[in-house]
């Protein structure tokens, strides 16, 4: 959706990047080959100046530099370019926040591999790992996971950020991550169907007050199953958005459709 994105240019707003559109440019590139009329000569060049400069942006794959510019309701558009450079995070912690709560369990998922992070044995390599991503993918992870991390670890994580609470609200499906997914029909089912963040603080002590492995084993499941399923809702949520962008169908897919199995 970048190549066809204007509004992350300075003194482009969604107004001017709609009449953009609606003058039958639907591209970086067909900007650049015949500007719209209703620009000004100089004003012409100025974005195409801006837009040559997004495209390097997009080939090097500078993630914050659009996270920076575009107006933040429009950040899911970064998706598609920078599928192979995102990280689904999850967090498990033995609450909110408050003096003495701890991270348990971190999980990571990149698309194609997964990553999980245990207090008291590899925790703290999370720190070293996390910087070999562009973005970061979570649900209410800006009010909740990062935060706590940054906090936790004495860390800054500076990474473009989509949070699918915000993503999945615009479209309509608001509450929790289960109740997302259950709306756009990944209920969960077996064990782990009925583990919360209550249960999961239960499983934790559980397993560091008589060693049970098996509750760490179920604990780290429900951890991975949430950035599995982090995957799935960016995509059906990605897709969606596009749907409201007034380009044609050939702009709108781009020949491009995600595969969540």
């Amino acid at each position: 959706m970048l190549h066809h994105s204007f509004s992350h240019i300075p003194s482009v707003g969604v107004t001017t990047e709609r009449r953009i559109w609606s003058s039958g440019i639907g591209s970086m590139d067909e900007f650049i080959e015949s500007p719209p009329d209703f620009l000004s000569q100089n004003k012409s060049k100025k974005l195409t100046n801006h837009i040559q400069l997004s495209k390097e942006k997009i080939i090097t794959k500078d993630a914050r530099y659009f996270y920076v510019n575009l107006p933040s309701k429009e950040h899911w558009r970064m998706f598609k370019e920078f599928q192979d450079s995102t990280v689904y995070l999850d967090i498990e912690t033995t609450g909110l926040g408050s003096p003495g709560d701890i991270i348990t369990t971190i999980a990571l998922y990149d698309g194609q591999s997964i990553k999980y992070y245990i207090n008291g044995k590899n925790l703290n390599d999370f720190k070293n790992d996390i910087v070999k991503y562009g973005v970061i993918v979570t649900y209410n992870g800006k009010t909740f996971d990062i935060p706590f991390i940054e906090n936790y670890f004495g860390i800054n994580i500076s990474h473009a950020h989509l949070d699918l609470r915000y993503i999945l609200y615009s479209l309509g499906y608001s509450g929790g991550l289960k109740s997302c997914e259950q709306q756009l029909g990944i209920g969960r089912t077996g064990s782990l169907a009925d583990v919360d963040g209550f249960f999961a603080v239960l499983l934790w002590n559980d397993y560091k007050k008589k060693r049970n492995e098996k509750s760490l084993e179920t604990l780290l499941s429900y951890n991975i199953e949430d950035v599995l399923n982090l995957e799935y809702l960016m995509i059906e949520a990605y897709n969606k958005k596009l749907q409201e962008i007034p380009l044609t169908v050939k702009f709108r897919c781009a020949g491009y459709s995600f595969n969540p199995g």
